[in-house]
Order: C-alpha cells, then sequence, then structure tokens
C-alpha cells in the first residue's frame, strides 16, 4: 500500500530514533497497547484510543472536550412521546476506508448500523458494554425505515440513550466488509485489520511497538483531519515517555508520574495541560467469595485503608479521596454521605466479631498507568501494610493488561481488584448501572454485586426523563452503596496531559479519551 510505504520511517519510533521529517505525522507516545481493534468487545481506555476515536464514528458523538451530544454519522434524530422509539436520519455520502482485502462498493447505510448493533445482540461474544448495559433486554428490535433511516424500538424509555449511542461500544462498522471476512474464513481481521469511516484510516500494527494510522482523505468531516499521519508509539514506562516528549520524539504523552508534573511545568518547549478528571479508582472485593460476601468485612477492610496516605504518595496530591462510586463533579453526587474512617483497632475488632482470623486475600494491581490510578503496583503495597496492621496478608499478583481485564471478569475470581472508571456518556447510569449492575455481573461489574434493592433504584431511574427525579434515586442508590460495601472507594483524580508547544487544538477530554481528529503542528 503506498500509505505503508509513506510512514515506513515512522517503526523508527519504536527504536527511539529521532522524529521522522514528515511535517505532519503527530506522534503519541501511548502508555499500552489495544486488546485489538473492534471497540464493542472492550472497555478499556487504551483500546479506545487506539481503535474507537481514530478508525470509527458514532450515530452521534460528543463534542471533543465536553459531555455535549452532537450529530456524527446521524445527521439528526427523533424520540417518540413514550420514549419507546428512537429514530436517527443517517448522514449521506459517509464512505467506509479500503485496505488491501477489500474496497467498499457503497457507502454507509441502515444495513451498517443494524449490523452494528444486532451482531452484539444476537452473537455470543465478549460484548461488555452492550450487556454491562442492559441493552439486550432494552431493544426489541432495530428496524430499517429506508436505507438512511433507521428506528430503535426499546421495551421500555431510557434516558440516557442517546447518549449511550455515542460511547465506544457503539462505534459503527461495516456490514460489508464484516461478510466478506466471513466468506473469506478470516472473521478475525475485522479486529484485526479494521475498516471504519473515522478520520484516519489503519496502516499496521508492530505488537506492543507502534500502530500506524494515514488520514481519511474522504473524511465527510471537511477539512479533517489536519495531520496527514498519526503515530501511536506504545511506551509503557512513564519516565521514558517523558524522554521522548522531550527529545521530539512524540508530541503528547498521556499519564504522566504525579512527582515529574512541577518539572514538566518548568520544562521548554512543554506545556501541561490539566482538567479535573470525571473518574474513580477503587478496590472490589469479589462479593460472590468468602469472607467478602460479608457487608461487615468489606466496611472493616475499607477502616483499614489510609487513603490520605495513598493520595499523598501515589497521587502526590493531585488527585482526592473518593467516599462514593461517582466523582463530585458528576450530577447526582451524595455529599451528604460520610466516607468509612481510617480506624485500625476499629476494622480490626469489626473482623473478630465477623469471626474472620488469619485472613489471607489477594489484591490485584493493574501493570499500566490510569487516569484514576497513576502507580498501581505503589498503592497495592500501601494497602497491603495497612491490611497487614489488622491481621490480614495480602499478596499482590499482576497480569499483562489484556490478561488482567479478561481474567477479573470470573465470578470466581480470588481477592479483591485495583480498577477504576472514567466516565463514557457524563451521565450516573455508566457508573452505577454499568459497574455495579446486575447485568454487568462477570463483565464489567468485577465486584459480582447484584444487590436488589440498589438494583430497583437504578433501573427506574432509568426510565425517568426529570434529572432530579432520577437524581433523587442515585442519591439513595449511594446510601446503599455505601452501606454495602463493595468497593472500596480510593480516589478522583486531576488529568494532567503534557504536550509539546507546537501542538494546535488538542482538548483534554472529560471522558478519558484522547482524540487527535482537530489536531494540528505548527510549522
Amino acid at each position: 500500500m503506498k500509505i505503508r510505504n509513506m510512514l515506513a520511517g515512522a517503526s523508527l519510533l519504536a527504536a527511539g530514533a529521532a522524529m521522522p521529517a514528515f511535517a505532519q505525522t503527530l506522534v503519541y507516545c501511548s502508555e499500552g497497547s489495544p486488546e485489538g481493534f473492534d471497540p464493542a468487545l472492550y472497555t478499556s481506555g487504551t483500546t479506545f484510543d487506539a481503535s474507537s476515536h481514530p478508525i470509527y464514528n458514532r450515530l452521534v458523538e460528543f463534542k471533543t472536550g465536553t459531555t455535549e451530544v452532537v450529530p456524527g454519522l446521524a445527521e439528526s434524530w427523533e424520540v417518540s412521546e413514550d420514549g419507546m422509539q428512537v429514530t436517527f436520519n443517517l448522514r449521506p455520502g459517509v464512505k467506509f476506508h479500503s485496505n488491501d482485502m477489500f474496497t467498499p462498493s457503497r457507502d454507509l447505510n441502515a444495513d451498517d448500523v443494524i449490523h452494528s448493533f444486532e451482531r452484539q445482540m444476537n452473537t455470543e461474544g465478549s460484548w461488555e458494554y452492550f450487556q454491562g448495559m442492559s441493552m439486550p433486554d432494552l431493544i426489541e428490535s432495530i428496524e430499517k425505515v429506508d436505507d438512511m433511516t433507521v428506528q430503535f424500538n426499546l421495551t421500555r424509555p431510557e434516558a440516557p440513550f442517546i447518549a449511550n449511542m455515542a460511547m465506544d461500544f457503539a462505534s459503527i462498522v461495516s456490514k460489508e466488509y464484516h461478510d466478506a471476512m466471513a466468506e473469506a474464513g478470516t472473521p478475525e481481521m475485522v479486529n484485526q485489520a479494521p475498516i471504519g469511516t473515522g478520520p484516519f484510516q489503519f496502516v499496521d500494527y508492530q505488537a506492543d511497538a507502534v500502530i500506524r494510522y494515514a488520514a481519511n482523505e474522504d473524511y465527510w468531516k471537511e477539512g479533517l483531519p489536519k495531520v496527514d499521519n498519526l503515530v501511536f508509539a506504545i511506551t509503557p514506562d512513564a519516565s521514558v515517555r517523558y524522554q521522548r516528549l522531550q527529545a521530539g520524539e512524540c508530541h503528547v504523552m498521556p499519564y504522566p508520574n504525579p512527582a515529574d508534573i512541577e518539572a514538566m511545568k518548568e520544562a521548554e518547549g512543554i506545556e501541561v495541560l490539566e482538567q479535573e478528571g470525571l473518574n474513580v479508582g477503587y478496590l472490589a472485593y469479589n462479593t460472590t467469595m468468602e469472607p467478602f460476601d460479608n457487608p461487615e468485612v468489606r466496611r472493616a477492610l475499607n477502616m483499614a485503608i489510609d487513603k490520605d496516605a495513598i493520595i499523598d504518595v501515589v497521587f502526590q496530591g493531585s488527585g482526592q479521596v473518593a467516599k462514593n462510586p461517582i466523582p463530585p463533579t458528576m450530577w447526582s453526587y451524595n455529599d451528604d454521605i460520610e466516607d468509612d474512617p481510617y480506624d485500625p483497632e476499629a476494622a480490626r475488632q469489626m473482623l473478630a466479631d465477623a469471626g474472620v482470623e488469619d485472613l489471607s486475600m489477594k489484591i490485584w494491581a493493574m501493570p499500566v498507568q490510569r487516569p484514576y490510578n497513576p502507580n498501581a503496583r505503589r498503592m497495592a503495597e500501601l494497602i497491603q501494610e495497612d491490611f497487614s496492621e489488622v491481621g490480614v496478608d495480602v499478596e499482590i499478583v499482576s497480569y499483562e493488561w489484556g490478561e488482567y481485564l479478561d481474567r477479573s471478569r470470573a465470578i470466581d475470581r480470588d481477592g479483591a481488584i485495583l480498577l477504576g472508571w472514567t466516565g463514557d456518556n457524563g451521565d450516573p447510569d455508566n457508573f452505577l448501572a454499568v459497574l455495579l449492575g446486575c447485568d454487568g455481573v462477570e463483565n464489567s461489574n468485577r465486584a459480582q454485586w447484584c444487590h436488589e434493592p440498589f438494583e430497583e433504584l437504578i433501573q427506574e431511574a432509568k426510565t425517568l426523563s426529570d434529572q432530579e427525579e432520577r437524581a433523587e434515586l442515585y442519591r439513595e442508590a449511594q446510601e446503599i452503596f455505601k452501606e454495602q460495601a463493595p468497593w472500596a472507594t480510593i480516589a478522583h483524580s486531576v488529568v494532567f496531559m503534557p504536550v509539546r508547544e507546537e501542538v494546535e487544538g488538542y482538548v483534554v477530554h472529560p471522558l478519558g479519551g484522547h482524540i487527535f481528529t482537530e489536531v494540528g503542528l505548527s510549522e
């Protein structure tokens, strides 16, 4: 392919060489490798950055830097008066990418939209978001009104439905490409060599090293993207990412070491963008396994954790202690809830009262940096020390990121797991239902927690159109969460994003994505 030759020099980045002499090649030093390139299969922000944002579009989109929903592949939409039908009017003339195996014969139409969702409804697989958000129960059918009009028929009104359609799992894929790969006996290629309608076309991927993209010359947004080529230089170590940024080997880097931020702010040629994150980091107990099936045990362990020390050591002060499962900037946040006190003596007594002695457990620590947890290993070590003070012996375990996420879904997973979440759509449902609802068990609900009083509240809240009525239910749900303690809520972080001074138009996105559609480079 022509674009492969044009970008061949970019592979030097993987070896740490100087930046290629392409004036409009934007290089992003990403923190990890994607699990794949079909966003419907995954929940990791690392994967979405490499797949959903550059390669695909959705019916509606979030305006970068906000949670405002704007038209995407649908020019407009209508919701019926009873909330049971949502009709999307598709944008004409949208073209899919091509590659060595596939050239599209037509533009985007209703068949692609229907296929994008029906495959998640009707095909077995790890459709984690789709299942965790109760989509199989919500969507009764999807109707092709005509080639450019699609109607979703729902089983109930769903307040966050439009915003949910802007999420990564709702990326629109090419039915024609999927059919062609199935017929060729290579269905796995849709996840390895993705085809979308997005601003950048996938070129190739050298595992754990570099991903290359070329600008989509037929992109439906006129004048975008602003660079010719996009390169993800996969660089797991934050110190090495910063060295590459300083050397000009990359233009943007995520997740700096908190201890380096002040020095970065003083560094010549670098600007540090920052924004309060719409996120939460947590320790999820497996509530199906003894003794973690007992709320008293979970609350006792929560009281053993010195969260202020974690903020100081792990976040270097660039975060705040979390007491609720949603961030304080989100509507419906219940500020009246009192956090568990740090009280090791009381925690030890509560464990004894619950009949728990000589407890040994595992704590899983993520192998990658995330906005809600810049150093999971260090956090796990601090919790290990805290738990030892109340007589609990902790073994810290970890796995490669993709394996970590996959293994952690298991209903019989041992111990407790460090994870977190950055909001996908600005709605509390995206935290409370996806992470803690019954439909998320063995998927996005890593606590494996299904508690009927909580479930009833969050399911009722989905059906209401009045935001204050919904907020009241969510505030009540947060009280139940605190009482039942399926997690130890740890922290909400500030997101810092160092960029080189020649980068123009980069915006820190509150929903956590790193989006380069409107980013350019000064000469």
